[in-house]
């Protein structure tokens, strides 16, 4: 069964680690992934850039309303989302609970069954074809 794990962080935290340890973590990070995906767990995956290059949109007035970064003013903003193949959830948290990152305490992980809806792929195809 598929699951999406979202990882939610603070981007104070990781702002205050020095570039050696930021680096270290991801490569401590990067080994579990692979690890992970070694074993057939990894369906797909990426990490987010910072909420300061994203925008959000919101329908308004009979239009699209565009705002600087996330939704909602949080703590913990999304970071990172890992496409994860498991028999169960409680074999996803299993997976999971060994992060190097949610160990270290810089993610909050969500991890929710993917819903299989058959028609979004082909929904998404033709609004690709729309964009060409």
């Amino acid at each position: 069964m598929k699951y999406a794990c979202l990882g939610y962080i603070q981007e104070t935290n990781l702002d205050a680690l020095t570039p050696a340890a930021r680096d270290a973590m991801k490569q401590e990070c990067a080994a579990y992934c692979d690890t992970l995906r070694q074993n057939g767990h990894v369906l797909g995956g990426q990490a987010l850039q910072t909420t300061r290059n994203a925008a959000t949109l919101r329908w308004s007035g009979g239009r699209a309303a565009v705002t600087d970064g996330p939704f909602a003013e949080t703590k913990e903003q999304l970071g990172g989302i890992l496409l994860l193949d498991a028999t169960d959830l409680n074999h996803a948290i299993q997976l999971m609970a060994n992060h190097p990152a949610l160990r270290r305490g810089f993610v909050t992980m969500e991890i929710r069954p993917v819903e299989e809806v058959s028609h979004l792929d082909s929904l998404c195809e033709t609004e690709a074809q729309w964009v060409k």
